[in-house]
């Protein structure tokens, strides 16, 4: 598959950081009965999610910065459509796809944090297959 093996593949497809073949979540992130719930073991690889209690706490912090890079997003996207919006509506217009993008957002910080910890170990990955 494009990208197997690298970060960006397994923080775009809610992929194990580990082995990038099990899912990261228990569902998927715009189910709210279990919104963004991380499972606790891969099923795969049987990796470890959870180094610590509170562990994706600290994914708070790139949330941030993703919901900063979808509201320039949909900034950017009113430019190249040409819509002349006031200061209002481009208000509505960011916080509509923020909100929208929310579960997605969380998903992918989470993702990226835990990315950040564990690295893909491609001798693990090929026992799988």
């Amino acid at each position: 598959m494009l990208f197997q093996g690298s970060k960006l593949y397994s923080i775009l497809f809610l992929k194990c950081p580990r082995c990038h073949k099990g899912e990261f979540f228990e569902a998927n992130p715009y189910k709210l009965s279990n919104f963004n719930k991380v499972k606790e073991r891969c099923p795969k690889c049987d990796l470890k999610y959870s180094i610590e209690p509170s562990f994706y706490t600290g994914s708070m912090y790139v949330s941030y910065g993703v919901g900063i890079a979808v509201a320039v997003a949909a900034y950017v996207l009113t430019l190249i459509f040409g819509l002349e919006l006031s200061i209002v509506a481009l208000f509505v217009v960011i916080v509509t796809a923020l909100v929208l993008a929310m579960p997605w957002i969380a998903a992918v910080s989470k993702s990226i944090w835990a990315n950040m910890f564990f690295k893909f170990d491609k001798e693990i990955a090929q026992k799988i297959n």
